[in-house]
């Protein structure tokens, strides 16, 4: 695809499209050489150095970042301000619009291109808007989840993607406000993701890992898989390159979901 438009002033569709990419790519990858910026580089039609150069901006203003002493780029477009401050404004509004626009760029449907499964939508109409509108903000928030956990549960360390559930510490339900913030994540295995959902787990202050007591059957089977599911208690978790978990909502976690 032709690059001719690096030298054109980035369009807010384009800094969207960035934005999108820069949430869910861990801030070590953001090089001309990632398979992800390339195939973005491709879309717009530039050049994978000049959305490498566009991503690096983003990082500028990124909170994360910053309490890490990790300043980005000093200089930067008015665009990536629009895009932040949109983003903390309405947060979903602006994740589901990004996604809207890779789709599009990408020839697919909206469903196809989050990757949501089809199955259980439901049939054409307001309501299964609805139901993609939400899963499509989901998808969004596994994929900044899943980004800066590095793609590893943060638990027991397994790092097979397929088996991995950005976890919500604060419900989806429970806090509208707080739905994509990604300090009110966890990257969990399937069965972690489990026991810290019905409260069999949870986390302290000082990111500790804490079961409750678990009454099962007494067969070996029973108790190897028990075992292995109880034996990280004690652990600290593994935190991120960036996104800690918040105190508060763990606080919080331990309070109304595993008192």
């Amino acid at each position: 695809m032709s690059t001719d438009r690096n030298r054109e002033k980035w369009t807010r569709e384009e800094h969207l499209l960035a934005f999108n990419l820069y949430c869910k790519i861990p801030f070590g990858t953001i090089h001309h050489r990632n398979p992800r910026l390339i195939e973005l580089a491709e879309l717009l039609g530039r050049t994978p150095s000049s959305v490498s150069f566009k991503l690096s901006n983003f990082a500028r203003m990124d909170p994360a970042l910053q309490a890490r002493g990790i300043a980005g780029l000093t200089h930067g477009a008015k665009g990536e301000e629009d895009i932040w401050r949109d983003f903390q404004a309405d947060a979903e509004a602006v994740a589901f619009e990004s996604e809207q626009l890779l789709a599009q760029r990408r020839g697919k449907p909206l469903e196809a291109s989050a990757e949501i499964e089809e199955r259980n939508l439901p049939a054409d109409g307001k309501e299964r808007e609805s139901v993609v509108r939400v899963r499509v903000n989901q998808s969004f928030f596994r994929g900044r989840i899943l980004s800066a956990y590095d793609h590893r549960c943060c638990v027991t360390g397994l790092a097979v993607p397929e088996l991995l559930v950005a976890s919500h510490i604060r419900p989806w339900s429970v806090d509208k406000a707080n739905r994509l913030n990604p300090r009110n994540g966890l990257c969990l295995n399937a069965l972690h993701d489990r026991a810290f959902d019905r409260g069999l787990m949870w986390i302290t202050d000082d990111y500790t890992v804490r079961f409750r007591p678990m009454a099962g059957r007494t067969d070996d089977l029973a108790r190897d898989a028990l075992e292995w599911l109880t034996r990280f208690e004690g652990k600290r978790l593994i935190l991120p390159g960036k996104f800690s978990p918040d105190v508060a909502f763990l606080r919080w976690h331990a309070k109304h979901v595993a008192c």
